[in-house]
Parts: C-alpha cells; structure tokens; sequence
C-alpha cells in the first residue's frame, strides 16, 4: 500500500525542509503539498495543489494518506490584520484536521511554538494553545504537537530582529542548563527530522514535543 504524506505550509523555514526530506526518504511514495502558488520543486514523488485556503473544503477529496503536516504559520509584520492572522495560525489547521478526520488519515502534525497555551496573557502564545487545543479534539488517532523555541536556518524572507536573536542565542544556548534547555534555539531541519521520524511510529495519542525533546527524537 502506498504511504502519502501531505503538508501544508511547505514554503516555510521548517515547511521546505520537511519536503526536501519527505521527498528523498523511501518511506513515503507521494507527497502532495498545499500551497497558495506553485513551488520552484519538481520531483517524481511531488503533487502541487495551488489552493485558496478559505476554500480548504473544496479540496478534501486530496487531503487524504498516511500523514498530514501542519507547518502554516504567519507573522505579524506579515500579516498585521489580527482576523486574518488568527485565520491562518488557527482556522486553517483546525479545519485541515478536521478534513483529515473525515478522510480516516491517521496522524496529524502540528508545528506550534515553545510557550504555547491558551491561557497565556500573551497573544501569541495564546493562539498557539488554543489551536493545539482545538486540534486535539478534532479526534484524529495520533496528534503531534511540536513547540520549537526560536528557529534557525535559510529564511526567504529578511527578518532583522529574528537574525539578532539567533546571533545572540549562540552564545547564550551554552548557558541554558537543565530545564532552561528548551529555550535553546533549534535548527528547522532538526524539527523537520523529528516530524518525520514521528511519522513512522503508529502509537496512537497526543504527543507535544518541547524544544528539547524534539532534539531527542531527531
């Protein structure tokens, strides 16, 4: 039986690295990719579905396999209209989910972030706990949540504040002990092996992965 995977938010900095590795591991024989334009990639096993995402539901009938990676995500420089960040940080990968559900996929991967609750005091910690929430009670029989502190790696786009935190996490990470290691920063290929890996284990349940563990299990 062939293993699809499908990823939505593949242009991204963990997106994009996960495809490149989706793409050349043996484990999956299709990955389709959701995307809202076509992706300078072309290979044997790469399905391009160039979608408008408030009609995600138009596209169910593709959202289906062994696995869906959920890597959407945006910025609030990127998209400072709060509605609509909260629509692509939230609506979108609850209702991903809940496609997935419908299609009998049997695992759903979250990229959230370190800090996520949806308690927190702070907005954006706050989304990311309530769309983890939110996705956990769609029903899928395995849900893996990721909470990557800050990301390192090739960003398409320039972010000066990003660049200055990861210059500065360099040195501190070494001084980040014991139950301070979650905040050390973490490459996105390192995250993108760990999703893979993950994909491959068939226990059933909700699994977050802090920071730290997520560099166990790559």
């Amino acid at each position: 039986m062939a293993n699809k995977a499908v990823i939505a938010g593949a242009s991204g900095l963990i997106g994009s690295e996960l495809l490149q590795l989706l793409l050349h591991e043996n484990f999956y024989d299709e990955v389709l990719v959701l995307v809202r334009k076509e992706l300078p990639v072309q290979h044997k096993k790469l399905v391009q579905l160039v979608i408008d995402f408030d009609q995600l539901q138009n596209h169910a009938h593709a959202i289906n396999g062994h696995a869906v990676f959920c890597c959407l995500g945006s910025t609030r420089a990127k998209t400072p209209d709060i509605k609509q960040y909260y629509k692509i940080d939230h609506d979108y990968p609850v209702q991903l989910a809940q496609i997935a559900l419908q299609n009998n996929v049997p695992q759903y991967h979250l990229i959230s972030a370190i800090g996520a609750n949806p308690k927190s005091g702070n907005f954006y910690t706050r989304l990311k706990g309530e769309t983890g929430a939110d996705v956990a009670k769609v029903g899928i029989k395995s849900v893996h949540i990721y909470q990557p502190s800050l990301l390192t790696g090739n960003r398409k786009e320039h972010r000066l504040g990003e660049r200055i935190a990861t210059v500065l996490m360099k040195g501190l990470n070494p001084l980040l002990l014991g139950g301070l290691k979650k905040y050390r920063s973490i490459p996105a290929a390192t995250v993108a092996r760990a999703m893979y890996k993950q994909s491959l284990n068939t226990d059933e349940g909700l699994f977050i992965h802090p920071s730290d563990h997520i560099k166990q299990l790559a």
